[in-house]
């Protein structure tokens, strides 16, 4: 493998289409030039339009493939999709934590996939909190984050708890200004504002930016321009055609 590309790894479901998921990751990924791994967490029946079945990964046979890949290549950034449980994520972000302390983490918080597929249940917030402080940046919607943090936008719990970590709201689900996401800092809030661009909606485009983001930060951005940076990218996925699945190019 090349010398000149930093180490990325995706860790996240299989979906056959190639739409979403560890395929998509990968694309992405190529794309950023920089070499991905994956990680399967789970196996499943779907395509574009329908889910049928997902059988999930062993969270031994998950870390054991962590702890090979990361004993053997330094990785710089890792992005984390679909998990069957908060204590199944958290093992994972302790076993990256404890390997390799200064990867940067980004979780894409897939509750429900877009063929309304529900992957994940918030139940114990007091988890999800352990959880945030190992992660550099979660990129949930509108839905996911009222799951996640209810009250975050309503309440501005972003600046009363001090959430450690940084959060970027995409703005698809955003009715009153779709397309503008928010990245939140600590004291500090940044608009990213769609551009002109036609865009259509995609099945798996949450993994492909937050994969973008992952790339980027690999890459010694920051994350202010990583982020600025995926948008740029996922808004050339989704006006590439009209379908649910799309092209891959910078």
């Amino acid at each position: 493998m090349s010398d000149n590309r930093p180490f990325v790894l995706t860790i996240a479901g299989l979906d056959p289409s190639g739409g979403a998921g560890i395929l998509a990751d990968i694309k992405t990924f190529e794309q950023h030039k920089v070499s991905g791994f994956a990680i399967s967490t789970a196996n499943t029946i779907q395509t574009e339009n329908e889910f049928y079945k997902i059988d999930w990964v062993t969270i031994d046979f998950v870390i054991k493939s962590i702890e090979v890949l990361f004993q053997n290549y330094n990785i710089s950034a890792v992005k984390i999709g679909i998990v069957p449980s908060l204590s199944y994520l958290n093992k994972i972000l302790s076993t990256i934590k404890l390997i390799s302390p200064d990867t940067k983490i980004v979780w894409d918080p897939v509750l429900k996939s877009t063929t309304e597929f529900d992957f994940l249940n918030i139940e114990d917030h007091s988890v999800l909190n352990q959880i945030l402080s190992k992660i550099d940046l979660v990129t949930p919607n509108y839905i996911e984050i009222e799951q996640l943090l209810p009250g975050f936008i309503k309440d501005h719990i972003w600046f009363k708890n001090k959430i450690e970590t940084s959060i970027l709201l995409k703005g698809g689900h955003n009715l009153n200004e779709t397309g503008k996401d928010q990245l939140f800092m600590k004291n500090k809030i940044l608009d990213l504002h769609p551009t002109e661009i036609d865009c259509f909606e995609k099945h798996g485009s949450g993994c492909v930016l937050s994969s973008a983001i992952a790339s980027n930060l690999a890459l010694n951005q920051t994350l202010e321009m990583a982020c600025k940076n995926a948008k740029n990218y996922i808004e050339k996925y989704l006006s590439s055609t009209s379908t649910l699945i799309g092209y891959h190019y910078v």
